[in-house]
């Protein structure tokens, strides 16, 4: 697969480093963002719950990390003790990365796994400053009448 190089189209653009990172990302093979597979929830008008399947990972195999925009989480494969024959094995206990773009002024609210799914809160609090706000009208004093139909009066 041949990369494209959006770098021209992004020199004299300001604030679309997000589009360039998304760009970079959609990149990524479709196999490997397979898994695991996961849920977007949307809980509320302002909140939502992202839901992974990580079947056979403890909380200590887990890592949810939030950069800048992007939320991580990761997953190491607990080491099993001893040598394990599997006559068939359909759980994946691979590592694995997801990444995923948050939106602006969306805060994790926290994190809990409960059998075998990964449940991450999130809710969008935009600052007071940032919220629509609406401005008053003040109406005008009346005018006197114009000097010219005083006298015709």
């Amino acid at each position: 697969m041949n990369a494209v190089d959006f770098s021209p189209l992004l020199r004299t653009a300001i604030g679309f480093d997000r589009f360039a990172r998304m760009l970079d990302g959609a990149r990524l093979q479709p196999e490997a963002q397979a898994y695991p597979p996961y849920n977007i929830e949307m809980t509320g008008d302002d909140s939502y719950v992202l839901t992974m399947a990580v079947a056979g990972f403890g909380p200590q195999d887990i890592e949810v990390v939030l950069r800048e925009d992007t939320l991580h989480v990761s997953g190491k494969a607990a080491e099993q003790p001893g040598e394990r024959r599997y006559i068939h094995r359909g759980i994946a206990g691979r590592a694995f990365e997801r990444r995923f773009v948050l939106a602006d002024h969306l805060v994790v609210q926290g994190a809990r796994l409960e059998n075998g799914l990964l449940h991450v809160a999130l809710k969008r609090e935009v600052p007071e400053a940032l919220k629509p706000r609406r401005i008053a009208i003040e109406a005008a004093a009346p005018a006197a009448r114009p000097v010219l139909e005083q006298q015709a009066a």
